[in-house]
């Protein structure tokens, strides 16, 4: 862990120490994780592929949390009220179908695969193929939304190419599993207000983006706050990311909806 982290890490275990006398905090919570047991796309420092017993442990705790409910990113309403958690995967590893999805069918949670269409489309190793992701589409609880076309950050694209990136994206994966895709995650996070306009024209009805945090009945619904969950969150981190402790990480990064 590098020194960043750690110094993050410490932070948060001092706002963990009072957490206990306040609830979790209010709204939706929509986790993001990666790979789960196999290499994650240019993770040189392993941040982003959890391990198969690690993320076992993550969903084992979360089922049986009290103080909140797992819901389903796709139809979510930003308007209740509650602590209420997401799940969602980006990239489209194969080994969201073969690894996390068994242990979240089992225990019954709803969860969101973010798919970057080229890597389906050019059966990348390490990620669904075309029929793979049939697979995945088909299991109970499973969405499918976009995460671009070729994974570029979608904020540095001219016009025509962010056009290309969410439409193309959107209509692949659709022509795929034989159903509507109307959600997404942004690339890297890379997000901002034209973006944002684009994906909307591009007929999105949800995004996520890497600003970290809960969204309230305020949040724009194409610009969604997410909680990282990368490999050394241990059971004791995980519980501190569900309550909230580590929401003050949303200070260092900018509001896509600012920009």
């Amino acid at each position: 862990m590098n020194l960043k982290r750690c110094v993050a890490r410490s932070i948060s275990e001092v706002i963990g120490t009072v957490s206990w006398v306040r609830p979790p905090a209010n709204g939706l919570r929509v986790l993001m994780y990666h790979a789960i047991g196999s290499p994650a796309l240019g993770d040189s420092l392993g941040l982003f592929s959890l391990s198969a017993q690690r993320f076992s442990e993550h969903m084992t705790l979360l089922s049986a949390w009290q103080d909140g409910t797992v819901v389903d990113f796709c139809q979510t309403a930003l308007a209740q009220n509650g602590c209420r958690i997401a799940i969602t995967f980006d990239d489209g590893y194969l080994d969201n179908l073969e690894v996390a999805a068994p242990v979240l069918v089992a225990l019954g949670l709803p969860f969101t695969v973010f798919v970057t269409s080229e890597f389906v489309r050019n059966n990348a190793k390490g990620f669904l193929s075309s029929a793979a992701l049939r697979d995945l589409a088909a299991l109970p609880g499973a969405r499918i939304g976009a995460h671009g076309a070729s994974h570029i950050a979608l904020s540095q694209c001219d016009d025509q190419t962010l056009r290309d990136e969410l439409v193309s994206s959107r209509h692949y994966l659709e022509d795929v599993i034989g159903r509507e895709v109307n959600t997404m995650a942004y690339p890297y996070g890379a997000a901002d207000r034209r973006v944002r306009a684009a994906a909307e024209a591009a007929g999105y009805r949800l995004g996520a983006c890497s600003l970290a945090g809960t969204n309230d009945s305020g949040r724009d619904p194409l610009l969604l706050a997410r909680t990282e969950i990368v490999s050394h969150d241990n059971k004791r981190v995980f519980s501190q990311k569900l309550r909230g402790d580590w929401d003050w990480y949303r200070w260092r990064t900018q509001d896509p909806a600012c920009h």
